[in-house]
């Protein structure tokens, strides 16, 4: 009986409990801790859920204002609530309402300038749906929150040209919502974890066209020069991936099966939109193929943007780019400088925007699997050469600055703007080239799918990631997530081979930097008598592992990562002639032969056999060694120039791709070698790259020449190619030719760092820099202003002497703008200051 009644207690007592729960955070969450490292960054709390949003927008011009309506319709998530927190940042609230029908209640609110935090008429209960109604005006240029080193600016919505004083140049609206800057033009709850569907309503003027999310239901011609477009999406998103864009476009039509696929490009590009833009239905299709999973969207349109203030954006249905994807046919013809970031886009619509990370410390779940599209895209298109080049590239991107010291998933960062680095995008895609080469690709790719359709149109982190995989391949991988995801850093080797006659044995030893240690799969190619045997083996988290393999004589050569998966510093200890055997054995491998040439062109001043090797690979069977291997010539060396100048000559003559034509032409400009007939022809090539080139060249030796050569030259050619433009500087300054001044911005900008590497360049550099800031110059100025706002925060992590340099530079712009201001009078030139001024206030 005792021991019932004692039962019986203990059961209220814990019965009662269940009621007392706590309902804040704990204070390892609180954002208020004063080292802002200490926070711990977790998944947003869901006390609401977004359920659908409509909007009714019109815009002011003049003040750069967004006239809005909103109705939000959520539910509680899980408890029963009788408040609702909406993020909203620098609006002017008119009204907020309940909506019951055709009627409205009014509902009290307090707003703070960020958060609009709202007393409901009751208490709703889980899933118990209602809905919101808020006037508002949103103000962009009021918004307090920054932007980082990615995404440069975070206000929400931009009015670029809003009253036309900049003649022409295109008057636009667009608007960016990562990371969480959609609250700055609609409210909403702005956070990744949420998914919403939407309507949007832009009433604008007529002369322009309009691009959102879904599909366009309606457009109306308005009596007062406006039009009204209806644009519907039905499926759930995240709000940062709400988007609208207003302007004067050109629209290309495409598609993809029975789905629209369109182009929005300034007119002046209408001709070659489809050579830009053009892949993307074979896109579409091969990624579909790819991850079995067919695009799960109503369309696909892409529109570009003029002052972007990022790369490029993957709002759903409706990615958006910076205005240089924008090429001329000059351009093309050397290749598509934006066909990676095309793809980069287009896969989030599987990985971002279909399944959207929880939350942004899991930021790689988005932004890895669209790093390693690129490589998907190239290595189908192109093949694997290309694939790896770019790999390689963003293998170096990584390594730069202190992207090696960041785990990969975070849950302590200073600010959600950090996680867009090298990290989050060049190892992430690095890892999963890594992932797919353990697993294999049939069990990779299946992995994928289901991680895709167990998450669709929700929220995920990297755990589901590892489980989708391990449910696949049935293979555990916790070993590699936890070193890879959890961890940061990579490994840092030393590898030495030694070949024993008597036991007929290769020996290899792999040393790892004992402060760190890893244990991974690892490819070795012993090469003997020209053959190639792989060798697979494990290295385990010890400073040193000694590996044996049988061999009848003594190898070529010894390749380390032969298959050059792994992501880590190799310092390959073994002498040149070891790699130039290493670079005949490579054929497939792009980064075997490339490290090859790299270790040939570092001994190419006292060793004749490398000299011949580096020359010999300038023959190599891909454009992008060719281009290395010209590049590392030393065109300053009597004895290099003598042996590789045929084929320099070559090359710049005959190479079937135009980039190593223009790259042979530069060498030969840097070795002071003209052949009059060779630079004359490439001076009519198609190609803006050799025109530039060879203009370089023409005018080096023959001065006279440049009003006959540069008069109808497009100003493409003269941006593309630095040499040219700093050779033209001088005549531009003497007939005060401020529409070229634009052209020569970034070097301007960046005169110190330019008078550094090459004093005479630079003080051509000063000149500019001079000449563009004591006139009314406000393309130029504008480049100026964004150059050194791009590259300060930067420079400032990485090298703080640089980044002060950049400050000064700035300071003195804007000292010598300010003084213009006394002497030029214009509308445009105030605004010139500003922008100076701006990107200084920026320079914390």
């Amino acid at each position: 009986m005792k021991k019932r009644i004692l039962w019986l207690s203990s059961a209220f007592i814990i019965s009662s409990l269940t009621y007392a729960q706590v309902m804040t955070p704990p204070p390892s969450y609180n954002e208020n801790q004063t080292n802002k490292l200490d926070i711990y960054r977790a998944e947003a709390e869901r006390i609401n859920n977004l359920v659908h949003t409509k909007l009714d927008l019109k815009f002011d011009y003049a003040k750069e204002h967004v006239l809005g309506e909103a109705w939000v319709t959520l539910k509680p998530h899980f408890y029963a609530t009788n408040k609702v927190t909406l993020d909203a940042k620098a609006m002017l609230i008119s009204e907020v309402a309940l909506v019951n029908g055709a009627t409205k209640k009014k509902l009290n609110y307090k707003y703070d300038d960020l958060q609009l935090v709202i007393d409901l008429d009751k208490e709703y209960k889980k899933d118990q749906e209602y809905t919101l109604y808020i006037k508002y005006t949103a103000r962009p240029n009021e918004v307090k929150q920054e932007g980082s080193l990615a995404i440069n600016d975070a206000k929400g919505v931009y009015f670029i040209n809003a009253k036309g004083e900049r003649p022409n140049y295109p008057t636009q609206i667009w608007t960016q919502g990562e990371t969480e800057s959609s609250s700055c033009w609609f409210p909403t709850i702005d956070k990744t974890n949420q998914k919403t569907s939407q309507e949007i309503t832009l009433t604008y003027p007529d002369k322009y066209v309009s691009l959102s999310n879904g599909t366009m239901k309606s457009s109306k011609k308005n009596s007062d020069g406006t039009k009204t477009d209806y644009w519907k999406f039905d499926k759930k998103h995240a709000p940062y991936l709400f988007f609208f864009g207003i302007g004067d476009y050109a629209v290309i039509n495409d598609k993809w099966k029975n789905i629209n696929v369109d182009y929005y490009v300034e007119p002046e590009y209408k001709d070659v939109a489809k050579q830009i833009f053009g892949n993307t239905p074979e896109m579409i299709q091969f990624f579909s193929d790819k991850l079995n999973y067919p695009y799960p969207w109503d369309k696909y349109a892409q529109m570009t943007a003029r002052e972007y203030v990022s790369g490029a954006m993957e709002n759903t249905t409706a990615s958006l780019f910076h205005d240089g994807v924008q090429q001329k046919a000059g351009q093309l013809v050397d290749e598509n400088t934006a066909e990676y970031v095309i793809a980069h886009e287009l896969f989030h619509h599987w990985f971002g925007d279909l399944v959207t990370a929880e939350s942004w410390g899991n930021l790689t779940v988005n932004e890895s699997f669209a790093n390693y599209s690129e490589y998907l895209w190239f290595e189908y298109k192109y093949g694997k050469e290309k694939a790896d080049e770019h790999r390689y590239n963003e293998m170096f991107g990584y390594k730069q600055g202190d992207g090696p010291t960041k785990n990969l998933v975070r849950v302590h960062y200073n600010s959600r703007e950090d996680m867009f680095d090298g990290v989050s995008y060049n190892k992430g895609g690095i890892i999963l080239h890594m992932l797919r080469n353990f697993l294999g690709d049939d069990a990779f790719f299946k992995g994928l799918n289901k991680y895709l359709k167990d998450n669709e149109y929700g929220k995920a982190e990297s755990a589901q990631l590892r489980l989708a995989l391990e449910e696949v391949s049935g293979r555990d991988l916790n070993w590699f997530f936890n070193q890879w995801y959890y961890e940061n850093g990579h490994p840092k080797l030393t590898v030495v081979s030694d070949y024993s006659s008597a036991k007929k044995k290769v020996k290899v030893v792999v040393r790892q930097d004992a402060s760190k240690l890893f244990e991974f799969p690892f490819a070795i190619d012993i090469v003997e008598n020209g053959k190639t045997t792989r060798q697979q083996v494990w290295v385990p988290k010890q400073a040193e592992t000694v590996f044996e393999f049988a061999s009848n004589q003594k190898p070529d050569v010894v390749i380390p990562n032969a298959d050059q998966v792994l992501l880590a510093d190799i310092d390959d200890k073994k002498p040149v002639e070891d790699f130039i055997a290493q670079y005949k054995a490579g054929k497939g491998n792009y980064t075997t032969r490339l490290l090859a040439i790299e270790a040939m062109a570092n001994a190419q001043a006292t060793n004749p056999k490398a000299a011949d090797a580096l020359i010999n690979a300038l023959d190599d069977s891909f454009d992008g060694l060719r281009i290395y291997a010209i590049h590392k010539l030393d065109t300053k060396s009597k004895t290099i120039v003598d042996k590789a100048s045929s084929k320099l000559k070559q090359l710049a003559s005959n190479d079937p791709k135009t980039l190593v034509q223009a790259a042979a032409l530069s060498a030969l400009n840097d070795a002071n070698i003209y052949d009059a007939t060779i630079f004359e022809k490439a001076s009519k090539s198609p190609s803006f790259s050799v025109q530039g080139a060879s203009l370089t060249g023409i005018l080096k030796n023959n001065p006279s020449k440049i009003n006959d050569l540069t008069t109808n030259l497009d100003n493409e050619v003269i941006k593309g190619s630095p040499d040219l433009a700093m050779a033209l500087v001088p005549t531009w300054i003497k007939n005060n030719q401020l529409d070229k001044a634009a052209l020569i911005s970034e070097s301007a900008a960046m005169y110190e760092f330019v008078k550094f590497q090459d004093p005479e360049k630079g003080k051509i550099a000063e000149q500019a820099f001079n000449w563009i800031m004591n006139n009314d110059t406000p393309d130029a100025t504008a480049e100026i202003a964004k150059t050194y706002s791009r590259y300060y925060p930067y420079l400032k992590e990485q090298n703080p002497q640089a980044s002060q340099a950049i400050k000064m530079m700035a300071e003195k712009a804007l000292q010598v703008k300010t003084n213009a201001t006394k002497t030029i009078k214009s509308a445009t030139i105030a605004k010139q200051v500003e922008q100076l001024q701006d990107a200084i206030n920026k320079m914390k």
